[in-house]
């Protein structure tokens, strides 16, 4: 079961279907994003959508998991899109084709995610944007 919240974290939510959060994370959800916490299902989502503001035709890949064990899911993926431009400092083109790896943590309860880790290779990303060197 935590497998399947799994795949529809990373396969309907990071792809555009955020009712589906409401369904998979619980009320009181606590999502920790490097310098950032949000709560709730809600907040969720609009970290998510931030991502969407800046890329285009975004789809994830499942490189390794889901792990599931003890109420704790674990997996590493894959972001791609399409640099839709706006980041400060990126001096990519628009239409840039972009991919970067990170790995979740989930924590479950009741049969939902209560709880988030996330790391990814942010700096990465940024080169490949141009705004860092």
């Amino acid at each position: 079961m935590l497998d399947e919240l799994y795949r529809r974290w990373l396969f309907e939510v990071w792809t555009g279907d955020y009712a589906v959060a409401g369904e998979i994370l619980s009320p009181g959800f606590t999502g920790h994003w490097p310098g950032l916490e949000v709560h709730g299902p809600d907040e969720a989502v609009e970290q998510v959508r931030r991502s969407h503001e800046y890329f285009a035709g975004v789809r994830t890949t499942l490189d390794v998991g889901p792990v599931v064990g003890d109420g704790m899911v674990a997996a590493g993926w894959t972001f791609h899109g399409e640099y839709r431009g706006g980041v400060p400092g990126a001096t990519a083109a628009p239409g840039t084709p972009v991919s970067f790896s990170g790995q979740d943590i989930f924590r479950a309860e009741d049969g939902r995610f209560a709880e988030y880790w996330v790391v990814s290779d942010t700096m990465g990303l940024m080169a490949a944007l141009g705004a860092v060197r």
